[in-house]
């Protein structure tokens, strides 16, 4: 019998007794049975939410661990080259500067601050479509052709 049915197999048994809740030990015995009954719904909104957290906690179990997975072959992939430079691979951590080539001769990066503070980064062809959506705050920032070597408005 769960919590709930207790406190509701008590409340049948007060009433059942026909107590005088006018009197004193039956008011006290009704504010116990109701209490009893507040108790037993908290407690199962609890249950619920625990149930509820703990499966969310197992999804991200699972996305941790195969993120974990996906960093390890990663990492045994650079085992494949043997040992390298420390500073050629603290070269990786530094941030590309503006309109900075990521290796393909066609391919530009630039970059704009939109006047929520976002940085957003964004292709040649983003640049010739004229504008871009903030993905932080929604508002369209649109470039302008005045100078070529601008590209934010």
């Amino acid at each position: 019998m769960t919590i709930s049915e207790k406190s509701a197999y008590l409340k049948g048994l007060m009433e059942g007794l026909s107590l005088n809740t006018e009197s004193d030990e039956g008011k006290m015995i009704a504010a116990i049975v109701d209490l009893l009954g507040d108790v037993a719904k908290r407690v199962t909104d609890i249950e619920e939410t625990t149930i509820a957290i703990s499966d969310e906690l197992d999804e991200i179990e699972e996305d941790l661990d195969a993120i974990e997975d996906f960093i390890m072959d990663e990492e045994d992939d650079y085992d494949d080259f043997g040992d390298f430079d420390e500073d050629f691979d603290e070269d990786f951590d530094e941030e590309p500067e503006e309109g900075f080539d990521y290796g393909d001769e066609d391919t530009t990066i630039y970059e704009v601050e939109c006047a929520c503070g976002n940085i957003i980064d964004f292709d040649e062809e983003t640049l010739e479509s004229g504008s871009i959506v903030c993905p932080n705050c929604g508002e369209t920032l649109e470039f302008s052709f005045e100078d070529e070597g601008e590209d934010e408005e």
